[in-house]
């Protein structure tokens, strides 16, 4: 297979490719639109579902892509690539399960070339309980008038101030702080929201129409910006749950990751969407994964958050830096070569085998 032919160069294209991938599959798409806004060339944006095998299944391998947005064109490619592949089609259908390829589930973000939503808020720290009190994330807020300077690129006094930080508590203590998640800061990185996301709550729905009347529930979910370059990180998506964390681990291998033990390149975090899966399939033996490609180096994708941060909180900067800091993003977490297309390919297609084999009847 050409696995780099299925990946694209914006939300737009990725979303026609996705779509004729199911027709050619004659898969039913329901289309969720996002209402009151607009893509970057004026699109329609969208939640796209297809199901893939028999509908009655017990078995069901969930795929989603764009839950961060730009992180998407990773996603994408992956899922478009597996609807067009002979041997995963076959294993599907042999193995009696069903495939639910959710497509975009933060269209905002894809089309825009942002991580967060339409609300500026990441939505793999918005599947918390919101009538319940906010976690506070003290760290964050001492680094926060650091992180988005008055002026970009930041003055060197700023980085000073933050690589005193980190001298003093650690870089690992750094990357929680930022990246845990936070509720305080609207404006800020990584902000969880103030309520329940629009991708938040029709992900749900997808999940309760399609998954939880299903006796064995997988999920991967696609990201990129974390580990080496080109390495595809199983980091275990759901919560603190040792029987469930093993069964992960059995059906993917020892490999997979925790943020719960340290083992994973993430650092902890707060409101992912692994809570969704035990919240709306009570019941379901379950086993998820967000299966993390590595781009560019941390220090990198965090200063690429920090100008992507910066410049929507001034939309009167000049056109040539809005280009060159959109630019940044992409690099930052979609890498064009095909190299690297290739191994994203590869290792989703593993993924996605193992799984199909692990849902399939005489695995219950």
């Amino acid at each position: 297979m050409d696995a780099v032919a299925h990946f694209s160069q914006s939300y737009a294209e990725a979303r026609v490719k996705f779509l004729a991938a199911a027709r050619v599959r004659h898969l039913v798409v329901e289309t969720h639109a996002l209402p009151a806004h607009h893509g970057i060339e004026a699109e329609a944006l969208a939640m796209d579902v297809a199901l893939l095998g028999a509908p009655e299944a017990k078995g069901l391998l969930v795929l989603t892509s764009g839950m961060h947005g730009i992180e998407g064109y990773c996603g994408s490619g992956a899922q478009i690539a597996l609807l067009q592949d002979a041997g995963f089609l076959r294993a599907v259908n042999d193995a009696r399960v069903a495939v639910l390829f959710i497509h975009a589930v933060n269209p905002y973000g894809f089309s825009h070339g942002r991580r967060v939503n339409e609300d500026n808020a990441d939505l793999n720290r918005n599947f918390r309980d919101f009538g319940q009190r906010a976690p506070v994330n003290a760290a964050y807020a001492e680094v926060h008038p650091w992180l988005l300077p008055a002026s970009w690129p930041p003055p060197a006094e700023i980085e000073a101030k933050i690589a005193g930080w980190i001298a003093a508590h650690g870089e690992r203590a750094y990357q929680a702080a930022v990246s845990g998640g936070q509720y305080a800061f609207p404006d800020g990185l990584f902000y969880g929201g103030a309520k329940p996301a629009w991708s938040n709550l029709t992900l749900r729905a997808v999940l309760r129409r399609h998954a939880s009347m299903r006796e064995r529930l997988g999920w991967i979910d696609f990201h990129t910006g974390l580990g080496p370059r080109g390495h595809g990180e199983k980091i275990w998506n759901g919560r603190n749950l040792a029987a469930e964390i093993a069964r992960a681990r059995n059906w993917w291998g020892a490999d997979v990751t925790s943020i719960y033990d340290g083992t994973s390149s993430s650092a902890p975090l707060v409101g992912t969407c692994g809570n969704a899966a035990h919240e709306e399939c009570r019941g379901v033996a379950y086993a998820g994964i967000a299966l993390e490609y590595g781009t560019l180096p941390l220090p990198d994708v965090f200063q690429a958050l920090r100008a992507d941060h910066w410049l929507h909180n001034r939309p009167e900067a000049p056109a040539a830096q809005r280009m060159a800091i959109r630019q940044q993003m992409r690099e930052a977490f979609y890498i064009g070569a095909d190299d690297w297309k290739v191994q994203v390919h590869s290792q989703a297609r593993d993924a996605a085998m193992k799984a199909v084999g692990h849902l399939a009847p005489h695995y219950a």
